[in-house]
């Protein structure tokens, strides 16, 4: 999960997805609660640890902190060096998983087709959206907080790229190495509420409208494959502490992109990696599949 998410446009939600663990994530993020405070006054810490299956946390949060210390920069020395060879991998990554999450639903038909179909519509419209210039205020602060961090909970949608779309990733990334604790305090208390409030939310729709759920996640996924597009032409960026990052992008086929860059569209060896990242998702669900409860 800390290596997808180091990845604009690629979800840690994904990898928690097709590695079996998705719903209980859900479940103990919602499990931390007033429900939760009261049985640590009351009952003590061991029965706390348990109501909010602390260990899953603990372990989870140090595989992600792990993976983020020492995957980010060779992830992005690869983005930056072999974006198209990368994209290919993570495009080859998000099919195999939006065919899997597909394949979990138990009961095709109309209503599960229309959440699909809005799954891709919904996340096609973000990878295709203009990045807006957000106030600096301390109640949008808050909200992006808020909905940056239930977008990185989700299959197929990328927090850092939701924060670029609300007009806020430079001052938030800003405020972290300046030390502006209000706007930490303010971006985490945001983060917080917001992703307690969304695990009570999807953990009910995933209990209730188990298909029609499942199917609008499969769909954010097929909606995502927009935004991992290996062949690429950038229409506009703009320079964010220090680096480029990208704002506006269009698909290319790969002979349009050679015309169009000048660059090589190596596509026999992004095809190679498009299917290594296919059979490592299988891979990985068939490994999970094996592991005791």
């Amino acid at each position: 999960m800390g290596a997808a998410d180091v990845v604009p446009g690629v979800s840690g939600g994904t990898i928690a997805f097709i590695s079996g663990i998705y719903e209980e994530l859900i479940d103990t993020i919602r499990s931390i609660d007033a429900k939760a405070v009261k049985i640590l006054f009351k009952e003590g810490i061991p029965a706390f640890w348990k109501h909010i299956n602390g260990w899953f946390l603990v372990f989870l949060l140090a595989g992600i902190a792990i993976s983020i210390l020492s995957l980010s920069r060779i992830i992005l020395f690869l983005l930056t060096d072999y974006p198209q060879l990368v994209w290919s991998f993570f495009f080859g990554l998000v099919i195999a998983s939006a065919i899997y999450v597909g394949s979990t639903i138990k009961q095709y038909n109309w209503q599960t087709l229309l959440s699909g179909i809005a799954g891709i519509a919904i996340a096609y419209a973000i990878t295709i959206a203009s990045p807006a210039e957000g106030p600096k205020t301390t109640w949008f602060v808050f909200i992006t907080g808020s909905v940056a961090i239930c977008a990185m909970i989700l299959p197929g949608i990328s927090g850092s790229f939701i924060l670029l779309l609300m007009g806020m990733y430079e001052y938030v990334l800003g405020a972290i190495h300046e030390m502006k604790l209000s706007v930490i305090i303010t971006f985490i208390a945001g983060a917080g509420i917001g992703i307690i409030s969304f695990s009570h939310l999807l953990s009910w729709l995933l209990k209730r409208y188990h298909d029609i759920t499942i199917a609008l996640l499969a769909g954010f996924m097929v909606g995502s494959l927009n935004k991992v597009w290996p062949w690429k032409e950038v229409i506009s960026s703009k320079i964010i502490d220090g680096e480029e990052k990208v704002l506006k992008e269009a698909n290319l086929l790969p002979g349009a992109f050679l015309e169009k860059t000048g660059n090589e569209p190596q596509l026999i060896l992004c095809i190679l990696l498009m299917i290594i990242g296919f059979i490592l998702i299988f891979s990985l669900e068939r490994l999970a599949r094996k592991q005791p409860k």
